[in-house]
């Protein structure tokens, strides 16, 4: 029998359809975060939130889900795929619906935390279906694209969203619009998705390394969110590195004598896990930072309305698209590190080109091609990544997989967001377009630098050369139920 023909065999007919609604899920993820953004002055002013506790409204969902991301995936590995998405979807639906409604600032940063534990049981494990639906090679590669893609027009649709709901209906329908897409996709999952888990692991859920785990990885995300306020080297800040430090050696040990860890320690000699993994949260780093910075160029320097700034900016998450198309066909013939050391050098570039703009810039000028670059780096780096960290991961082990490539993102751009925050702090010496200009222009060289700590990781950790592998490991690996 032909091996080719027999895996063909096995394929899903209703893989691509699937791969919509996946897509749809992460769509509306990045959405919600975006939208959330635009619309937090005026949730600010009608709950009469202070800035400090608005800033929370961001923090809270922040913490949970980048908390929860490795806990997430790998329920989704042992209760099954399918019944933890719809699981994290019906709790999506949920908890929006009680965003909206919210009637005080509480109601709604408790909202906010169980809408992060939601998305951290929907993202991870609608990549991990992806992963599982689609061989490895050529196919899977296309519908990482498509994934990596639809995140960077979320990010657009999600501020054009946001900016236009909030002003027409109000705020609230910046969290109602997530209701009928949610239900949606409920009513499709059996539909489309196979149900699949690690059969031949015995249920058993290791407490006490998700307990570690998670809050260590609060504790780094908090620490990160929290240190431009009140200092990097203050106890505070130092106290929670350290406290998460400790944690996570603690989590280390616990999971080396565990019977069934919530990580197994042998999936870190997958030299691509890691290396994908550590150049995803350089990409974090460097898209998010960039993301702050030259919203805050368009907004307060050149005077665009947050609508604007969404329409103007569509150029790079357009790009972003078109930057991914073309990496899964190259990724597919070449390789892993060509096309990341390709994507780092186009961030590197987009942002070099960024640390020039001046106080009377112009948008053609000084943005528009910047972007563009900016973006083909983006959907490149991000499939490259994606790929390399998600690659010889047995099935058994891909919602795992799955939770630490969405968390090295989320992570990445928690520090990126901050760093770039502290840096325009510290060379902002006024308040005048031109001083502020400075401090931006500073925050962009960041970013640069963002791109080249990425290029070093992918040029140590990545393979050098050779194709990726076109067909899936051993059938015996996924279990379909």
């Amino acid at each position: 029998m032909d091996l080719g023909k027999g895996i063909a065999q096995e394929l899903d007919p209703r893989r691509w359809k699937a791969l919509v609604l996946l897509c749809t899920a992460n769509f509306l993820v990045i959405l919600d975060t975006q939208a959330v953004i635009l619309a937090l002055p005026s949730i600010s002013r009608d709950l009469g939130m202070s800035a400090v506790s608005a800033q929370w409204v961001l923090s809270a969902n922040l913490l949970t889900f980048g908390g929860l991301l490795l806990l997430g995936g790998r329920i989704a590995d042992l209760l099954g795929r399918r019944r933890t998405f719809m699981l994290g979807t019906g709790l999506y639906v949920l908890i929006s619906l009680m965003s909206g409604l919210a009637w005080n600032s509480e109601v709604l940063l408790a909202s906010r935390a169980l809408h992060g534990v939601a998305a951290a049981l929907v993202a991870p494990t609608a990549l991990s279906i992806l992963t599982t639906t689609f061989p490895e090679g050529s196919e899977r590669n296309k519908a990482l694209a498509a994934w990596s893609g639809i995140a960077g027009i979320g990010a657009t649709v999600g501020l054009l969203i946001g900016g236009s709901l909030t002003e027409s209906l109000g705020w609230e329908w910046v969290f109602y619009i997530n209701v009928p897409v949610g239900l949606v996709m409920l009513v499709l999952s059996p539909v489309l998705l196979q149900e699949s888990r690690d059969r031949q692991q015995r249920r058993i859920y290791d407490v006490a390394g998700a307990a570690t785990s998670t809050v260590a990885l609060v504790l780094l995300v908090y620490a990160v969110v929290e240190a431009p306020a009140v200092g990097w080297t203050s106890a505070r800040t130092i106290g929670l590195f350290v406290g998460a430090a400790v944690l996570i050696a603690l989590f280390a040990i616990i999971e080396s004598r565990s019977a069934a860890p919530l990580v197994p320690l042998r999936i870190f000699r997958s030299r691509t896990l890691v290396g994908g993994n550590l150049v995803t949260v350089a990409i974090g780093m460097a898209a998010f930072g960039m993301s702050v910075t030259i919203s805050m160029y368009a907004q307060a320097v050149l005077g665009y309305s947050p609508l604007e700034f969404g329409l103007r900016q569509a150029v790079m998450p357009i790009m972003a698209f078109v930057g991914a198309y073309i990496a899964q066909a190259i990724v597919t013939r070449r390789g892993f590190r060509p096309v990341t050391v390709g994507s780092l050098v186009l961030l590197g570039v987009g942002s070099f080109l960024l640390s020039r703009v001046s106080a009377d810039g112009q948008y053609f000028q000084d943005v528009f091609f910047a972007l563009f670059v900016f973006g083909l780096g983006l959907g490149a780096g991000t499939v490259a990544t994606s790929a390399a960290a998600l690659s010889r991961i047995a099935d058994s082990d891909s919602g795992l997989a799955s939770g630490f490539n969405t968390a090295a993102f989320q992570i990445g751009g928690a520090v990126g967001v901050a760093v770039v925050t502290t840096v325009i702090a510290a060379n902002t010496l006024g308040p005048d377009p031109a001083a502020m200009t400075d401090g931006l222009r500073t925050s962009f060289g960041t970013t640069v630098i963002f791109a080249i700590i990425g290029l070093v990781l992918a040029f140590v950790l990545l393979p050098r050369s050779g194709r990726t592998p076109t067909v899936e490991p051993t059938p015996e690996r996924q279990s379909i139920g």
